[in-house]
């Protein structure tokens, strides 16, 4: 497996090396020292995923391979996908995990045209050069297909349930970061970038405090390029005594956390491009948690939401319906626990990593099979991330 470096991970290179090697779980680790976060600026992204695609094209170049998978985002991970499974002569399997450069050109964050036409161009050529596409959302296999690539080749995997780490709880929170004792907690999880549209949950905070509503705790769990501007706003209008800003906690903590909480925000920028066409991480912790969802965008999420009757979808841009949803979740606990209830159950049914996992490796095995590459048989994958 060959990766790269998280800034808010606990595992950062300190040799000085390009390249360290590790093993993990049985996994041979490759890891490059080319730290990403979400709260780098534009350019600093675009040149951490140019130096990272450039280094991991040589490392994986000099690996021995019958397969190589490789999982976006950000797009340009597929490069040394492409270019090291034509080098080796193997198949090559792509996930993609957001439709890129199309959602950062909806969020207005790609507007040269010259970049434009390149991602556009570099994301049919790591298409064309896939044997098979994983694509995580049903609106991401849409835009795959509408550059030509065949739909019979791209298999739909959502994110997966840790059903393990992530379990249900009756345990109370009792934890001064996060409020005192019987208040209503809501919780967001992950990147707080300018795609999380955050300030739609102030939005509603601000329409709960006009109401003079107590009792009601957001809580904020992750960091990223908008999270400054979010603290600020909370401070500047009077609501740092229903909002709690916590730092990135390990997944381990993170499951004995999730359970304790009464309700799981999934909170998206209202761009309808992300309306079928993310599969965020966050709402699968949740329901395998056994959390009741507030979601505040439409699309496939919502739809789940609504049809396994485990959460509450209100319209974007809209504070007084999120509000209005947050006080009638906290008024009726028993339809709430009801809702949690099934939001396991669907977590279990649908999104369990062992179903999802044996799909997963029906698709690596269908490359491998099909394949025209001759090599000897035999699975192994050298993934990119």
């Amino acid at each position: 497996m060959i990766c790269g470096a998280y800034e808010a991970g606990d595992q950062r290179a300190e040799s000085g090396q390009r390249v360290t090697q590790c093993e993990i779980d049985g996994i041979h680790v490759l890891r490059i020292a080319e730290p990403y976060a979400n709260r780098m600026g534009f350019a600093r992204r675009v040149l951490a995923f140019g130096r990272f695609a450039r280094t991991a094209t040589r490392v994986v170049s000099k690996l021995d391979a019958d397969l190589i998978f490789a999982t976006s985002t950000p797009l340009t991970v597929g490069i040394p996908g492409m270019k090291g499974a034509k080098r080796l002569q193997v198949p090559f399997v792509f996930e993609v995990r957001d439709l890129w450069p199309e959602l950062a050109i909806a969020l207005g964050v790609l507007n040269n045209p010259f970049l434009k036409w390149y991602t556009r161009r570099l994301e049919r050529n790591i298409y064309q050069a896939s044997d098979r596409i994983i694509a995580l959302a049903p609106g991401i296999k849409e835009g795959i297909c509408r550059t030509g690539y065949p739909s019979d080749r791209v298999a739909v995997i959502p994110n997966s349930c840790d059903l393990d780490l992530f379990r249900p709880s009756d345990e109370s929170l009792i934890d001064p970061r996060f409020g005192p004792p019987g208040e209503f907690r809501l919780v967001f999880t992950g990147a707080h970038g300018l795609a999380n549209g955050l300030d739609a949950v102030l939005d509603a905070a601000m329409e709960l405090k006009r109401r003079s509503v107590k009792g009601i705790r957001f809580v904020f769990v992750g960091e990223g390029g908008q999270r400054d501007a979010l603290m600020k706003r909370s401070q500047a209008d009077g609501l740092d005594s229903m909002i709690t800003w916590a730092t990135p906690i390990p997944k381990t903590e993170l499951a004995d956390l999730l359970p304790r909480m009464d309700v799981g925000l999934m909170i998206l920028k209202n761009v309808p491009a992300f309306y079928y066409g993310t599969s965020p991480n966050k709402f699968f912790d949740y329901i395998a948690s056994g959390l009741p969802v507030l979601n505040n965008y439409p699309g496939w999420i919502a739809e789940l939401i609504k049809d396994n009757n485990c959460g509450v979808v209100v319209p974007p841009d809209d504070p007084r319906a999120f509000a209005d949803a947050v006080v009638r979740m906290r008024d009726r606990r028993d339809e709430l626990l009801e809702m949690g209830r099934r939001a396991r159950r669907l977590a279990e049914s649908q999104f369990s990593r062992d179903l999802l996992g044996d799909q997963l490796l029906a698709v690596l095995e269908s490359a491998h099979q099909g394949s025209t590459h001759r090599r000897p048989p035999g699975l192994s994958a050298a993934m990119g991330d």
